[in-house]
C-alpha cells in the first residue's frame, strides 16, 4: 500500500475542518448550503485553493465565492487554532463546477437512453 504524501493528508484535514468551521461560523442566510468538495495545497503548505460547490441561497455563485474571500482571513485564523501546523495555508475559494457539470451529462445520458 502507497503512503499519502503530507500535502494530501493536510489537504483531507484542512477541508474536513473548514467544512465544520463554514458550518459553524459562516451563517448567512443568503449563502444557501455550502459544501467543501476539496484542497488543493502547494507543496510549501503556504496556500491552498478551497473549491465548494453551492445548493440554494439567494446569491449566484460569484457572490458566494467572493463572500467567501472575503472571510478568508477569519477562516485562516480559525483554522490555525484547529490545526498543529507551523503555518496555516491562506485561503483562496473557488467554485467547483464538476457536480453540476455530472448532473448534466447524467441527464443527457438519461434522455439519450428514454428515447430509444
Amino acid at each position: 500500500m502507497k503512503e499519502f504524501k503530507r500535502t494530501q493528508r493536510v489537504s483531507e484535514q484542512v477541508r474536513r475542518e473548514l467544512a465544520d468551521i463554514i458550518r459553524r461560523e459562516i451563517s448567512h442566510p443568503d449563502l444557501g448550503m455550502l459544501t467543501v468538495t476539496g484542497v488543493d495545497i502547494s507543496p510549501d503548505l503556504k496556500s491552498a485553493r478551497v473549491y465548494v460547490t453551492v445548493l440554494g441561497g439567494t446569491l449566484n455563485v460569484e457572490q458566494t465565492v467572493q463572500h467567501l474571500n472575503n472571510a478568508a482571513g477569519q477562516l485562516r485564523h480559525h483554522l490555525s487554532q484547529r490545526l498543529s501546523m507551523r503555518t496555516t495555508p491562506c485561503l483562496q475559494f473557488v467554485y467547483d463546477a464538476s457536480i453540476e457539470y455530472g448532473s448534466r451529462l447524467s441527464a443527457l445520458i438519461d434522455s439519450v437512453r428514454t428515447d430509444r
